[in-house]
Parts: structure tokens; sequence; C-alpha cells
């Protein structure tokens, strides 16, 4: 199993398995097969009696939408088109953050050098050879393949408020992001996979000094992270049914 050691901004080492070719290849596959569907049914409408400049325009629509695809979804689904997220695999940035709209966009310019201008040889051949199983717009774009964590699994990791009576112990929590929970999950979920303690430590001691807060009475580091990602999920809860 390859592996990716990714160090955030916080100073947090945290382990990713590669993707695997066979998941790429199976993503890339499920993408093209929405478009092979989009144009079948261009094709039953041309053969039902839509005009000429209908089918035309229908499938210049298409082909547009084929041509922006991977980039439009990799920036707006955080590193996944729809195949990606079937497959759990998604793309990251190599500098610990989420990879900017400038690197999105220089993977999907490449694209074109890794598939068609040399018959996908381009992509799969620098996957195999590079350590971090990236395709040339990966290299260029300081980016990687990854697989995701089903969220059953982190379901399974993280507690959760069970109700609306819950009360948040860190009502701080309340100015993270998102990325910073998810952040967090992956931490636990490397400490599960792993056992590195170092990594529950250090992420919880940046929590602590951001915040400026200690650790409760009878709270260990596991506890704590679990806790601030249960009250940022009740206090996001909350917002959403105002």
């Amino acid at each position: 199993m390859q592996t990716i050691t990714v160090h955030t901004t916080q100073n947090i080492d945290i382990d990713y398995e590669i993707a695997g070719i066979g998941e790429r290849i199976l993503a890339l596959l499920i993408d093209y097969g929405i478009f092979i569907a989009l144009s079948i049914v261009g094709g039953i409408l041309a053969i039902n009696g839509l005009t000429e400049f209908g089918v035309s325009f229908y499938f210049i629509v298409v082909g547009v939408a084929f041509a922006f695809y991977d980039l439009v979804c990799e920036v707006f689904l955080n590193g996944q088109s729809l195949g990606k997220r079937i497959l759990k695999i998604k793309v990251i940035s190599l500098d610990g953050n989420r990879p900017t709209f400038s690197q999105y966009l220089l993977r999907w310019v490449l694209r074109f050098v890794d598939f068609p201008l040399t018959a996908y040889l381009g992509a799969l051949v620098s996957a195999i050879v590079t350590d971090n199983g990236q395709r040339i717009g990966d290299i260029a774009a300081g980016t990687a393949m990854v697989k995701t964590h089903p969220r059953t699994q982190m379901n399974n990791l993280v507690f959760r408020p069970s109700d609306d009576t819950y009360v948040p112990v860190f009502k701080e929590v309340s100015q993270l992001t998102d990325d910073d929970i998810n952040l967090i999950a992956d931490v636990l979920h490397n400490y599960m996979r792993t056992r590195n303690s170092m990594i529950v430590y250090n992420m919880a001691r940046r929590i602590m000094d951001h915040f400026q807060i200690a650790l409760p009475p009878g709270m260990n580091d596991m506890q704590f992270l679990e806790t601030i990602i249960k009250d940022y999920s009740h206090i996001v809860a909350q917002a959403d049914m105002l």
C-alpha cells in the first residue's frame, strides 16, 4: 500500500493512501459514461424528430460540458468528479492546503498532454514511475490523487450529538471551518490506522493554543478532538435549522 505524507500548515503530518491506477481508470470510465449516455440521448432526440439545429446545439452544449467537466467538478466538489466521488478518491495539494483554483486549472490544462496528446500513456507511465503516483498535470500543479475515507467509518470514529438538548463544551469551535474539522477527522482516522499518538497530541495542542483553552480535567487529547467535532456538528446543525 503506497502512502503519501502531507505536512499541513498546522504542522501536522497526515498520511494518505495513494489512489490506485485501477481506481483512477474506473473513475474516468464512470465520468466518460455520463457523457456517453448524454450522447445516446442526443441520438434518440435526433431520431425522434428534433431539428438539425436543435441536435447541433445539444451536442455543442454536451461538448462544452465535457471539456470543462473535470475543472468545474474539482473546483466545486473539493477535488472530486462524480466518478472520483463514487470511487472515494480525490485531488489534494502536497502543501497541506486545499488545492487552489490555479492548481486545478494547471492540472486540467495538462490533462490534454496526459490523455489525448499521448494516447493516455503520459498519465499512465507518469503515475506508475513517480513516488506519489502523479500524472504530468499533478507534478506541475503540486497535487496528488489519494483515497478518501468512507463516511460510515468516520461516523463510527467520531461521536456526534444524539439530540437537540446537547450543550457544546467548547463554544469557540463556531470559529472553525469545515476544512478545519475535516483535518481533525483526518488526524483521528490516521491515529486509528497508525496508532501514532503524537499527531493527536500535536493537533490538540494546536487547537488549545489557538483558542487559549486548557484540557478539561478527566479528558484526554483523543476525547478533546472528538468533542471538538461533536460541538461543531451540533452548532452547525442548529444554525441550519434557523
